[in-house]
Parts: structure tokens; C-alpha cells; sequence
């Protein structure tokens, strides 16, 4: 019903062609009728592609594991982040390879692996990279079983990332200014500043009971503002273990410091007396005083009271330019 087949009989490039699914979701920022049909052709020329479109919250996964099933060699996402988790989710512990295409308004994951922000651009990127058959198998954080690519979010930026989605109609065509927005509208109004509201549990014994908002990286950056990286951890890597970074104050001037040190090096966050920095974790639990919001790479999931992360060693296969 969402399936169109398009089989090509030999590579051009030699060698043998791939059986690809071209997994789209068309209501993300940057997926177009044409961008779809350029990308389709583009990958039509070496290998075998079937086409699916996402219809629902958690279609991707679905789609995504069906096509591991039936034996295609890589999912190719053309979506946004939220897209990219659930296809990851389908794929983790198969091997079917994840390969991004920026689709949506940010596009951490895909530029985080060095792929253009442009979807059609990123395309050739991407053939050539199958062409080289650049595949690895790479690590991924888990949340309460749920796989992530690139960081979960636990507090206040979680809250951000929540009314963002109240107003996502103006996502698609606004996302900086409407993060900007929704961070100040959300300090004011919608984020209770008065207490620390989570205790992280770490493996050593050692408990920070005392955090506003917690990030737990995979990678690094955690986000781009425009061009430039937010980069809190530059240790973060798909080869190493998890990082977290848990911030202890949300003072205005304090906090607006430690934004500003992000958008440079982002090693001045391991220096601050009121930031919990620890690198190369293979577990650690994050407990809510009381019910707090998360989300999962840019996807508001609501309100929960505990959260167990693991780092998932070579977990899933992944196309790299």
C-alpha cells in the first residue's frame, strides 16, 4: 500500500547491488514529492530500491524491521531525528544498516556523522559511501530498553523540547526561533526553578542528588544552533561509552555561561563547580524527585520517575560517508 518497487538490473559502479528501503516521512521540514522522487532515481541507478512512506508515531520502526526481515541490506532514512530513532530501534541487532538523509529541521544525527544538511546533496554523499561499502557496526545508548542515536534529554531542556511540539506546525518552517522561543517561555512559565528535580545513581556509588536537567550523550554535538555545533561532550563518540552532564544550578547568569562555553569548545562544562560531568559510562539511572519530562533524540516522550541507561556496544550496522 506505501510500497513502490523500482529494480535496477546491474550496478553501474560494478560489484552488486544493494536491496535498499527508502524510508520517508513525508511530513518532516525538508521531505518534498520531488526530493523523494530525485533521491529515489539517484539510488535507482546502482540498486534496488523499495519506497515507504511513515503514517503514524512508530511506523518507522515497523517498516524498518520488516525490511531487516526480508533481507534489504540498509534502510535509507529520509526524515528527521524522531524518524531516525525509530527506524534505529528496528534495525538494532540486525544486519540491516542504518543510512540517514536530512529530512528534517535540524538533522542532529546525520550531520553529526558528516553527512551536508541538504537531502540532495546528501544523496551523493551517501551513494558513494555504499559504493565503498563504508559500513561499521556502531554503539548506542539505550533508555528503559529503548534505543537512542544521539542523547536523551531529562529535566528542563526536555520541557523545551515539549512545547516546541505544542507548536509544531510552526517547526517545519521556524525551528531556531522557535526553540529560542520556547527555552525562554518555558524558564518563565513552564518549568519549576525552585528545587532540583532528579538524582543521577552512577555504578561507582556515587549519587548527584541536586540536578535541574540531565543529558545523556551517545554522541556529540547534543544539538546545532544554524551552522555552529552545541557541543556538550566533545568525548561522545559512537565508539566509546555513554556521557553525561548534569547541570546543578539554573541561576540566569550561571546557566547562560555554561550555553555560551557549549557553543565553543564545550570543555569548559567539565570545569564548573556546578556541573556533574562523567565520561565513558557503561550504566547509570537518573530518578525523578517526583514525576519529570524526557526526551528521546528530540522526541518528547512525557513524564516519568526512573530511567536506566545503557551503552549497547556495536550494537547497529551504519552507512558513513
Amino acid at each position: 500500500m506505501w510500497m513502490i518497487r523500482a529494480t535496477v538490473k546491474r550496478s553501474s559502479k560494478g560489484g552488486r547491488e544493494l536491496k535498499l528501503l527508502l524510508l520517508a516521512n513525508s511530513s518532516a521540514s525538508s521531505v518534498t514529492a520531488r526530493a523523494r522522487v530525485v533521491i529515489r532515481k539517484a539510488l535507482s541507478a546502482d540498486h534496488e530500491v523499495i519506497v515507504a512512506e511513515t503514517a503514524r508515531r512508530g511506523h518507522a520502526t515497523r517498516l524498518a524491521h520488516s525490511a531487516a526481515v526480508e533481507g534489504c541490506d540498509a534502510v535509507v532514512v529520509l526524515g528527521g531525528d524522531g524518524t531516525l530513532n525509530e527506524a534505529a530501534n528496528g534495525l538494532a541487532g540486525t544486519d540491516t544498516a542504518l543510512a540517514p538523509l536530512p529530512g528534517g529541521s535540524t538533522n542532529v544525527f546525520a550531520r553529526t556523522i558528516g553527512l551536508p544538511n541538504d537531502p540532495i546533496e546528501a544523496t551523493g554523499v551517501l551513494i558513494e559511501a555504499l559504493a565503498r561499502r563504508s559500513i561499521r557496526r556502531v554503539g548506542l545508548g539505550s533508555v528503559n530498553g529503548r534505543y537512542f542515536l544521539f542523547h536523551v534529554g531529562v529535566g528542563f531542556d526536555a520541557a523545551v523540547v515539549a512545547q516546541v511540539e505544542r507548536r509544531g506546525d510552526l517547526k517545519r518552517w521556524a525551528s531556531h526561533p522557535l526553540f529560542i522561543y520556547a527555552a525562554f517561555d518555558t524558564w518563565i512559565r513552564h518549568y519549576d526553578r525552585s528545587r532540583p528535580r532528579l538524582a543521577v545513581h552512577h555504578t561507582d556509588g556515587t549519587v548527584v542528588d541536586d540536578s535541574y536537567l540531565t543529558i545523556v550523550l551517545n554522541t556529540s554535538p547534543y544539538t546545532y544552533v544554524g551552522p555552529r555545533p552545541f557541543d556538550l561532550a566533545p568525548e561522545a563518540t559512537l565508539d566509546r561509552g555513554l556521557v553525561s552532564v548534569s547541570i546543578r544550578t539554573l541561576s540566569f547568569l550561571r546557566f547562560l555561561r555554561l550555553v555560551a562555553s557549549s557553543l565553543g569548545s564545550g570543555n569548559a562544562l567539565r570545569r564548573s563547580r556546578w556541573v556533574d560531568y562523567r565520561a565513558d559510562l557503561g550504566e547509570l539511572a537518573v530518578r525523578g524527585h517526583g514525576p519529570v519530562p524526557y526526551q528521546v533524540d528530540g522526541d518528547y516522550l512525557g513524564e516519568i520517575d526512573e530511567l536506566d541507561f545503557k551503552h549497547q556496544p556495536a550494537s547497529m550496522k551504519l552507512v558513513l560517508p
